[in-house]
């Protein structure tokens, strides 16, 4: 990517400063003529007057900037919606106290609101509270991560002479009773795009409107570091090959001001230990919430290798590398237990980030060498090292997007004499982190115009998983919970017309996309059939919260069954669409198949990322036999729109690194009359009559329905299907026998 240099002199925007080249020429009549009428306008009058004009004119510059200054979208309110970014009071006379809500924007550095905050407020309180909601979601490590960035944070602040306050309950009820005690006026909050996240903050937003002000000015402040600057984010091309003719360079970091501090006296709250932090966590009075969590504690390579003791088990990315205890190093940045990622304070991360990218070069200094070991160690594909190490650091805000990205040009700058190359980076290191982040702010930015457009039949809600943001939604207010998961290569929108109809016989219905497809994050990982089973089942248990009818199509139908299998108290029904998977009589025996990626993947990945461009359209139709007018143009548009997407080749290379090799027959062992077969009988991908008659003969108690369709039915054929899906959970709820559905 292009980089031109910036100027730090504002902060928004970021004009961009151009440099120019000075040729020699040789001394002409135009020169010397030239030259003259530069000597009069040296005199000293002209150049009273120049400067005058100078003056006026960036009198007038700044004036402006002060008062444009916004930390994104304008205002805007919507029935029940609250998605704003207010502009930020910046004039002579400060106004009083403000509370600076941290959250996930753990540092000083490239801190927007701090910059704002300072400028605006004679007094500024920053604040962390330990609410559970926000804890809840977040690993043992992690949860090292928070403490240790806390403690830097904490410290850093005492330099200034200001402090950290650490509260624990509530956010919504810690802020109000602050609010009223210093009197203030603002409090400043990161915009979040997660779901619950972001109706946290509308919680907290009523609750201070509660607090009695005397000017009424009292109000809550969105903000958010513009990694690009953007003016409209409603204008937001929707493919990425659009948005990269853009041509839009990431604006640079703001250094940390100096924060002023608070004129009362507070109780400023001792921070805890991870011990206590934990003792808090599990003061839970919820107990079955908390035996919920704890089935995300063991992963499924886990689960199926106490299964299958004599195998060697799967080569999946859920299986971090372990550390081998070692003697902690003064410096390190592998601050936590297991010591998988960085952490600590920014300087920490900032300089484990230098080692990172400096991996060619080789060094004597030992917090470095640990780097370089933690690199190669994680290096499942090429650079899938950078997001396993700095990725907690990133999603904790330890360190921000575009402070990544400056410090990776900067280097790459470096290396070229000053120079980026239009051919690509010099290292694979400064490619991972700089491809890295810009992938992340593509997400973020679909993400956010997600929230504020009213486009599609179904409104977007975001969550964060292992710090990814996946897109889903969700239609009805009760009713048995069914989680709908689409097939290889398609989205949550795939199920365009049996979400709202399933959910209208009383279902409380859910569609998700998965991590890798449609407009869901594709992060620069191994991706395998293991990884999204857990994610489904982070999701309901995170998410949806109570046990949920799982509907799969194709590969999704083969996902869900291995929920099912792992998780059998997660899952009420099991309903296969076409499902992906073999029926194989007497399988008894597990095979490990080596999950990092080969050159002929990397090369397979590409010739079927240019064959899909090509044929998507008749492959599609191919899969609709019964009514090919269903494989429309706004389905083939959005399959194409995500094969631009970042990251969509990395998806495409676990298609040659798939293990399917757990069949059917054994993933629904012990599910017995809650497992319902719907199979387009003219699939052109697998043999369906050969198919249903194994299940019918080696699963036993399932329900099958075969249908005059294709390899999608339930987009296909909706009515029928839905039909059938509805009277399928009505027959599982109600505990009646199978055959009141056949």
């Amino acid at each position: 990517m292009p980089v031109t240099r910036f100027s730090s002199t504002k902060i928004f925007p970021n004009f961009l400063l151009h440099n120019s080249s000075v040729s020699r020429t040789p001394i002409t009549y135009e020169t010397l003529v030239i030259f003259k009428l530069s000597r009069f306008l040296l005199s000293w009058k002209v150049l009273l007057l120049v400067a005058t004009a100078i003056a006026l004119f960036m009198a007038v510059i700044a004036f402006s900037h002060l008062h444009s200054l916004r930390f994104g979208p304008s205002s805007r309110r919507r029935k029940g919606h609250f998605i704003c970014c207010h502009s930020a009071e910046t004039s002579g006379s400060k106004s009083g106290a403000a509370i600076l809500w941290f959250k996930h924007d753990l540092r000083l550095d490239d801190h927007p609101a701090l910059v704002a905050a300072a400028k605006s407020h004679r007094s500024v309180l920053p604040l962390y509270v330990f609410d559970r909601r926000i804890l809840s979601r977040y690993s043992d490590e992690i949860l090292e991560l928070v403490l240790f960035a806390l403690n830097d944070l904490r410290n850093s602040l005492r330099k200034q002479g200001t402090n950290l306050m650490i509260r624990f309950g509530s956010a919504e009820s810690v802020i109000a009773e602050l609010v009223k005690q210093i009197k203030a006026c603002n409090v400043y909050a990161e915009v979040e795009l997660e779901y619950e996240m972001h109706e946290m903050i509308k919680v907290v937003k009523r609750n201070m409107e509660e607090v009695p002000f005397l000017d009424g000015n009292l109000d809550i402040v969105l903000w958010q570091t513009p990694f690009y600057d953007i003016k409209n984010m409603k204008d937001l091309p929707a493919s990425h090959d659009d948005f990269k003719k853009l041509k839009l360079l990431p604006t640079l970091p703001v250094l940390p001001p100096s924060l002023p501090a608070v004129e009362v006296e507070m109780d400023w709250g001792s921070l805890p230990s991870f011990e206590d932090l934990k003792e808090f966590m599990n003061g839970n009075s919820n107990k079955s919430l908390e035996n919920w969590n704890m089935i995300k504690e063991m992963s499924a390579e886990t689960l199926l290798q106490k299964k299958f003791p004599k195998s060697s088990g799967l080569l999946s990315e859920n299986s971090k590398f372990e550390h081998n205890e070692k003697k902690k190093l003064d410096k390190s940045a592998f601050v936590t237990r297991k010591g998988n990622i960085v952490g600590g304070g920014t300087d920490s991360v900032l300089n484990a980030l230098a080692a990172y990218l400096r991996y060619l070069e080789g060094t004597a200094r030992d917090d470095w060498q640990e780097v370089h070991e933690r690199l190669r160690n994680a290096e499942s594909r090429e650079g899938a090292s950078f997001i396993s190490i700095f990725g907690p650091a990133l999603h904790l805000g330890i360190i921000s997007n575009r402070r990544v990205h400056h410090e990776a040009i900067t280097y790459e700058k470096e290396r070229n004499a000053g120079f980026i190359s239009p051919f690509g980076y010099s290292t694979t290191t400064v490619a991972a982190a700089a491809d890295a982040v810009c992938s992340m702010e593509w997400y973020s930015l679909m993400a956010q115009k997600s929230l504020i457009s009213n486009e599609g039949t179904y409104s977007i809600r975001m969550w964060r998983w292992n710090s990814y943001l996946i897109q889903y939604t969700v239609v009805g207010e009760g009713g048995p919970a069914t989680l709908l998961v689409h097939g290889f290569g398609a989205f949550f929108e795939h199920y365009r017309d049996n979400i709202k109809e399933i959910a209208e016989t009383g279902n409380w219905v859910w569609a998700i996309t998965l991590l890798g497809f449609g407009k869901s994050e594709k992060p620069n990982i191994v991706y395998t059939e293991l990884l999204w089973a857990e994610m489904l089942r982070d999701f309901i248990v995170e998410v949806v919260g109570e046990p949920v009818h799982l509907v799969g199509n194709s590969l999704g139908g083969y996902i869900v069954s291995i929920v099912a299998c792992l998780w059998p108290s997660l899952v009420k029904s099991v309903a296969l669409i076409n499902s992906a998977g073999n029926v194989i009589p007497g399988f008894s025996q597990l095979f490990s198949k080596e999950r990092r990626p080969s050159g002929a993947a990397w090369l397979g990945a590409r010739l079927l990322w240019l064959c899909l461009r090509l044929t998507i359209k008749s492959i599609v139709k191919n899969c609709y036999p019964a009514k090919t007018e269903r494989a429309d143009d706004w389905l083939i548009s959005e399959m194409v729109r995500a094969s631009y997407d970042p990251g969509v080749l990395v998806v495409l290379e676990s298609i040659f690194s798939f293990d399917l090799s757990l069949p059917l027959n054994y993933l629904l062992e012990g599910l017995e009359e809650k497992v319902l077969i719907v199979q387009g009988m003219k699939d052109p991908i697998s043999d369906s009559k050969s198919k249903v008659a194994m299940l019918k003969e080696h699963c036993a108690g399932v329900t099958v329905k075969e249908l005059n369709a294709g390899h999608c039915p339930h987009d296909e054929l909706p009515e029928e299907v839905n039909s059938i899906i509805c009277e399928w959970i009505l027959t599982v709820e109600n505990k009646l026998p199978v055959e009141s559905c056949l």
